[in-house]
């Protein structure tokens, strides 16, 4: 892939879990579309895949873009949301990780709500995500801040696709133990799993332990809602629980009488309409009636804040 010429360009990059999106953008000031490369990599998050494999997928990401030769390819800024960096540590490894791989240029890391936000176009209000974790972040006018959730899946992340999956398993292993014939999600489960018993579901459930991989499961509690009760339980729940976060980030901020606006995000959010309706249904009774669903990848979001850390916004227009 050639790189884009010229030393004025900004780099943004939304970091998660098992993957990294890199978009490389012009900064010139133009009316006209500036131009842009991007790639997918695999994950340089720090706390999800290490050090060693965070750098790894940097040089990849690098390579792929054309400017693995920092020096003859200069990048005005880089802007990082990273899943997970919600500490000044966790946010200065992964700065340090970066700086080094691209020299000379302003590195800014933040958590990937902040990009999320950037990217629907707003400088206020709050983000839900529910992806394959779950957390809720919110922004005032004036500047105050406030995050919900964003726990980890061993305390926390109720209402993301992991948590929905995990409780699909559960409802398998309660039928189970009553003695009960199986149910239709549970031979839904089963089937997509190639099993044949519900016990073998305890038996995968730790034996492969990847989140996205049970998170990927989730869609089938969605399709079973409307027919079957215990997928529309599962199915309430995680609403119920989604919908407490945006509203717990929201009193913090004294912004629920404003009706701010309320940004839904992540797979299960952007790719489960019965979920995001359901959740905007929940918001709107506590005054929360201005819910919209991101609909471009949140690294536009970072190229916006990287132009902005440049000192000059992205002439590369968000496709939408």
């Amino acid at each position: 892939m050639r790189p884009l010429p010229g030393p004025d360009r900004v780099l943004g990059l939304d970091i998660g879990g098992s993957k990294t999106h890199a978009i490389l953008a012009d900064v010139e000031r133009s009316a006209e579309c500036g131009r842009f490369t991007e790639c997918t990599v695999g994950s340089a998050n720090i706390a999800s895949v290490g050090p060693d494999e965070a750098a790894a997928a940097v040089d990849d990401l690098a390579a792929r873009l054309g400017v693995a030769d920092p020096a003859g390819h200069g990048i005005g800024a880089v802007f990082a949301g990273a899943a997970g960096a919600d500490t000044p540590a966790a946010r200065e490894q992964l700065a340090g990780l970066l700086s080094r791989r691209f020299p000379g240029s302003r590195i800014h890391v933040d958590h990937d709500t902040r990009i999320i936000l950037a990217a629907g176009g707003l400088t206020a209000g709050t983000v839900l995500i529910s992806g394959t974790g779950s957390a809720a972040w919110a922004k005032a006018v004036d500047g105050r801040e406030a995050r919900a959730g964003g726990w980890g899946y061993l305390l926390g992340d109720e209402g993301s696709g992991y948590a929905v999956a995990r409780s699909g398993v559960r409802n398998a292993l309660r039928e189970s133990d009553d003695g009960l014939a199986a149910g239709p999600l549970t031979v839904h489960l089963l089937a997509q799993t190639g099993l044949t018993e519900p016990g073998d579901l305890l038996d995968l459930f730790y034996r492969r332990p990847e989140r996205r991989y049970w998170a990927g499961l989730a869609g089938t509690v969605f399709d079973l809602a409307a027919s079957d009760a215990a997928s529309a339980a599962i199915a309430e729940d995680a609403a119920q629980h989604l919908a407490v976060l945006a509203l717990t980030v929201n009193r913090r901020l004294g912004t629920i009488p404003e009706g701010a606006p309320v940004l839904l995000a992540g797979g299960m959010l952007v790719n489960q309409p019965s979920l995001a309706g359901r959740v905007r249904e929940l918001l709107a009774v506590s005054g929360l009636t201005d819910v919209r669903v991101l609909d471009r990848a949140p690294a536009w979001g970072a190229v916006e804040l990287a132009g902005q850390l440049a000192g000059a916004p992205p002439a590369a227009k968000i496709p939408a």
